[in-house]
């Protein structure tokens, strides 16, 4: 979610925490912003953006806000955010409290020190950790819990008072929790929940935060697929560190379909079908029709000029008797085979899908290396489910696309699937190099690697995509703006891979909270993706664009 007023500049960059602490340094003796400077800027930008995140906790009665303060910068930011939100109203001082990890040393001049002697004076009660005869009781008294406890600099599994601090305030809040809402607290993490950094595993201590405020730049460690769910709802917060300064550091990418969407060419006025791509498919099989279906629905959404479907003869039937505008074309015959060398026809493909409910039948193979050959000539491929298996040994040469789930992408590898979810971003780099593809790896954070070292993360947290069939949406998403990019002579895997995803997760985001069929998730596509590259161009005024 962005916030009014401090988009970013393009796509959102990530860094690791060692970069993250980097650019601290640079910016205190390069910049001129010290660290007092830098936290008094991040309090205030993070008290502003919680009000407007969460606005129903600032109308009414002042909500009691604690805040759960360790030793270090994070924990300045969150006692500034307490400083700003008390001087601009909001209850008084000793309704409010501050719960230290350990008092700072009286000579102590630091930013975590200066802000706590400053809201002393301001009548905030202050306590230890250690001075709290029931901690649990006390913070289940609060509306809000502001997260201050760890930050960036935690090179290792929380210990000792502050592991205390976590397990207690998850135990409250949890699944397992004591309290439920409305007298809950919110829990609000600044940067990220504290216990989280690079290198988090799943058996450490980690605060389950409902709001994460991240600094930007964000950090990558949010979005590692076990750590993600730890950060509730993301909410960047910019406007502290310069633009030009974040630049000079290297990151992933984090995108958003709004951004991703102009990647894209659009549709000109006066196109015909072969303009907006011909796409191929090569996907079902006995008791798994539906997996071919939703493909190349998939590819239609997404705007592929022409869809044909090539699909056994025991199962064409079945897929002719619905096809709509899809050229359903039974395997094995004359018509199913429009690529000969040196001869072309209007049926050429701009790009290959193969794999959707395919089967491992043995003649998948023979299939897959004829694609491979096609790939090679520069015809755009995308492998999704079985299709990525028979990918095990072979290298592309740039022009595909593979979409595997955990499983599919722990086959691939070689490796277990907890080795692959544990920290995916090292681990995909690697495959894309080897196989001289594009990965995109399908969770409930998406991830792009590309050959050429590009590296994008899709934020997720969708759980209605969590159904059968969504996957092979994707993949029929991949294939029309492959055939697409192909047409217009700048086929760009990452580019397509990035628009993909990310219009699956707009896609998702527009249903709410109610389950539904991905047939019909791809006519919500379809609108979300016209809207993007139809008008643009189209009015009422302007060529149909139909072809013959």
């Amino acid at each position: 979610m962005m916030i009014p007023g401090s988009p970013p500049a393009g796509p959102v960059k990530l860094l690791t925490a060692k970069n993250a602490r980097a650019l601290d340094a640079e910016a205190s003796s390069s910049w001129g912003l010290n660290p007092f400077a830098l936290v008094e800027a991040a309090g205030r930008s993070c008290a502003a953006t919680l009000r407007h995140a969460s606005p129903g906790f600032f109308q009414g009665p002042a909500p009691r806000i604690l805040v759960l303060a360790g030793s270090g910068n994070n924990a300045a930011d969150a006692m500034v955010m307490l400083r700003v939100l008390l001087m601009q109203g909001v209850g008084n001082a000793a309704s409010h409290g501050v719960i230290l990890k350990r008092l700072p040393k009286d000579e102590e001049h630091s930013p975590q020190s200066e802000a706590l002697r400053s809201l002393s004076k301001l009548g905030v009660p202050v306590f230890t950790w250690k001075d709290l005869k029931e901690p649990q009781h006390f913070l289940g008294h609060g509306d809000i819990i502001i997260d201050g406890i760890a930050g960036t600099g935690l090179a290792g599994p929380l210990g000792g008072t502050a592991a205390s601090m976590v397990q207690t305030l998850n135990a409250l809040t949890g699944a397992e929790g004591t309290l439920r809402p409305p007298r809950r607290p919110l829990v609000v993490s600044i940067d990220l929940p504290s216990g989280n950094f690079d290198f988090w595993e799943q058996t450490m201590p980690i605060l389950k935060a409902d709001l994460s405020l991240a600094i930007e730049p964000v950090k990558a460690a949010l979005y590692n697929p076990p750590a993600r769910p730890y950060g509730g709802r993301i909410v960047q917060v910019g406007g502290i560190f310069p633009q030009a300064l974040i630049n000079a550091f290297e990151g992933e990418e984090l995108l958003t379909w709004e951004e991703a969407r102009y990647r894209i060419p659009p549709i000109k006025p006066d196109a015909y079908k072969h303009q907006r791509g011909v796409v191929e498919i090569h996907a079902g099989a006995p008791g798994s029709t539906g997996a071919a279906r939703i493909a190349a629905a998939g590819a239609q959404a997404a705007g592929a000029g022409l869809v044909r479907l090539i699909a056994d003869a025991s199962i064409y039937p079945i897929l002719a008797d619905s096809a709509g505008g899809v050229m359903v074309v039974p395997a094995g015959t004359e018509d199913s085979v429009v690529y000969t060398p040196g001869k072309e026809t209007r049926f050429y493909p701009d790009a290959l899908l193969l794999g959707p409910g395919w089967g491992k039948t043995p003649d998948r193979t023979m299939l897959f290396h004829r694609a491979l050959v096609r790939e090679w000539e520069g015809i755009p491929l995308i492998l999704d489910a079985e299709a990525i298996y028979l990918a095990k040994d072979g290298v592309f040469h740039g022009n595909a696309i593979l979409t595997p789930h955990p499983g599919e992408c722990a086959a691939l590898a070689g490796v277990s699937i907890e080795t692959v979810l544990a920290h995916p971003g090292p681990l995909l780099r690697k495959l894309a190099q080897e196989k001289q593809a594009v990965i995109l790896f399908k969770g409930h954070v998406l991830f792009i690697a590309c050959q050429d070292g590009r590296f994008g993360v899709v934020d997720g947290m969708v759980p209605v995509l969590a159904a059968g069939g969504t996957g092979d949406l994707l993949a029929g998403f991949c294939a029309a703006i492959a055939a697409r990019m192909k047409r217009s002579a700048h086929f760009d895997g990452y580019a397509c891979a990035l628009a993909a995803a990310t219009l699956l997760i707009e896609t998702g985001r527009s249903i709410g909270n109610r389950f539904i069929d991905p047939v019909d998730l791809a006519e919500k596509a379809a609108a979300i993706a016209g809207a993007a590259w139809l008008s643009s161009v189209c009015n009422p005024a302007c060529s149909t664009g139909l072809g013959g």
